[in-house]
């Protein structure tokens, strides 16, 4: 009866003891600390040098029943800093704007020799680390002639639809079949150089026809378009030459200029109305670019001048598609100059503009060469990447766990890639200089222009050796036949980073692997 109280008492003591020990954890918590970092800081690059699918392009036409191939040597020439075409200035180009005219082809397919031919030329490209901007057109020829317009008159010169879409039917495989260096199309056919304008079959709302659109011209116009985006993989975007041929396309032909551009949400997501930009081949020509923001109207409207609404639609939208062109006319001056006269600059970077052409027209560009912002110009068409930091795990990291780190990348240009691609950390053993891939999770088409924040993770490797390994960034070409060559990687404007041989870019860090 005695040790009944004794062995109560020390339950009890002990008891006290463990709820005091649990209430003291519970009111005094120990605290966070996050694992140290290690901040990396790079120096921005000033040097123009080439990247694919964007820039000044060269222009390679050729005539179906005179066929000039792709010059391979020429291409890889044009890789490195020429003169342009008639310019006085020099350009890096990774982009061959291949216009084909079908002259001779307008009421028959095409043969299976120029089938043969244009494939060719796609093994050209790939061989010489180039794209294609494709167009194919019937005439390039302007009939002049007692006729409104004066200059060129009718008949064009063009195809009926039915020969049309039979030749686009032929030219599919080819397009699916080398879409990996096809940059993009554009939607060509139509009307003299393919611009849709001056037609025999699709309407002529110029001045020598009824001056506008009707409801049957925007249907065939769409029905063509259609069957390019068919014929292309829903990996590749189609240009078209105004605005409003997009609109009547995605909303159909009684779409008001007030149609809603593409959005964040919609963007990139392999629709038809996600793949349609558009070529300017009047930039900043006149006050609307030649009819580029006119409203064309249709059976039950009229035309007329929709600068405003139209150009704030093409802006939008052009953040999202690929968005390119040429040059026409120097009248439109000081307007296309360099800043502060002119707006030439301003109009590349609120219009996203990817890429130029450097053979025409040279009355312009020679200006923005004399005028102080072709330098500018040339390394800030489409994208430019500058890291100015990145913040990396300064402690080991075991293989199998988490490595998170933070990538601080502005784009400097006027637009980011129109088409994706992988962006890959590679990590290389020192010692043995084995490299391990890791994929990380972001869309380089959304690096938009200004600050980008990349904030990743990735599972180190399981078998990952102990030991240093040094990290490289690393954007290849998204097709496989093009992930393994450096003329297809994109490189960052930074000093000390860029590896030619591999397409990598030296991230400066050595990680440690446990």
């Amino acid at each position: 009866m005695k040790n009944k109280p004794i062995f109560t008492l020390i339950t009890l003591c002990s008891f006290s003891a463990i709820v005091f020990s649990q209430c003291n954890k519970l009111g005094n918590p120990v605290t966070y600390t996050p694992p140290a970092t290690d901040t990396v800081s790079y120096a921005e690059s000033d040097s123009d040098f080439a990247n694919p699918e964007r820039g000044f392009y060269r222009v390679a036409e050729t005539y179906a029943n005179n066929y000039v191939p792709l010059n391979i040597e020429q291409m890889k020439q044009w890789r490195t800093l020429q003169k342009a075409d008639d310019g006085n200035y020099k350009v890096y180009s990774t982009l061959v704007f291949r216009d084909i005219v079908l002259e001779g082809y307008t009421d028959k397919n095409l043969p299976q020799n120029l089938l043969d031919k244009i494939n060719n030329d796609f093994d050209a490209a790939r061989q010489a680390g180039m794209k294609l901007i494709l167009r194919f057109c019937y005439t390039i020829i302007q009939n002049s002639g007692a006729c409104p317009e004066g200059f060129i008159c009718p008949p064009y010169g063009d195809a009926p639809k039915n020969i049309v879409l039979g030749q686009i039917a032929q030219l599919k495989p080819l397009l699916q079949n080398n879409a990996d260096v096809i940059a993009c199309i554009q939607m060509g056919f139509i009307g003299t150089w393919g611009e849709n304008y001056y037609s025999d079959y699709f309407g002529d709302p110029s001045s020598n026809g009824k001056g506008k659109l009707t409801d049957k011209n925007w249907s065939d116009k769409n029905e063509v378009l259609k069957a390019l985006l068919d014929a292309l993989p829903s990996s590749r975007m189609i240009q078209v030459r105004t605005p409003q041929m997009k609109q009547r396309y995605v909303y159909g032909i009684n779409a008001p200029t007030s149609s809603s551009p593409l959005t964040d949400a919609n963007a990139f997501d392999s629709s038809d109305e996600a793949r349609i930009g558009f070529h300017n081949d009047c930039f900043l020509s006149s006050p609307n670019d030649y009819g580029t923001y006119d409203d064309y109207g249709n059976s039950s409207s009229p035309s007329g001048d929709a600068y405003s609404i139209l150009h704030a639609y093409a802006a939008a939208d052009g953040k999202y598609v690929v968005v390119g062109g040429e040059t026409c006319d120097d009248a439109y001056s000081p307007e296309n100059d360099c800043e502060n006269a002119g707006k030439a600059q301003t109009e590349m970077y609120n219009m996203h503009y990817s890429f130029l052409n450097c053979a025409y027209n040279n009355d312009v560009n020679d200006d923005w060469q004399t005028g102080g912002c072709m330098d500018a110009i040339k390394k800030n068409l489409g994208y430019r990447f500058v890291l100015h930091n990145a913040i990396f795990p300064k402690d080991a990291v075991m293989a199998g766990m988490q490595l998170s780190f933070t990538l601080n990348i502005e784009n400097v240009g006027y637009a980011s890639p129109y088409n994706a691609r992988p962006v890959e950390l590679i990590m290389r053993n020192q010692l043995t200089k084995k490299e391990f891939v890791f994929t990380i999770n972001t869309d380089v088409r959304k690096w938009y222009p200004g600050n980008n924040i990349i904030n990743a993770k990735i599972i180190a490797d399981n078998n990952m050796p102990a030991g240093q390994y040094e990290l490289f960034l690393f954007l290849p070409d998204a097709a496989q036949s093009l992930s393994q060559r450096s003329e297809y990687a994109i490189r960052f404007a930074n000093e000390n980073m860029w590896d030619a041989a591999t397409g990598y870019n030296n991230l400066n860090e050595v990680i440690e692997i446990k």
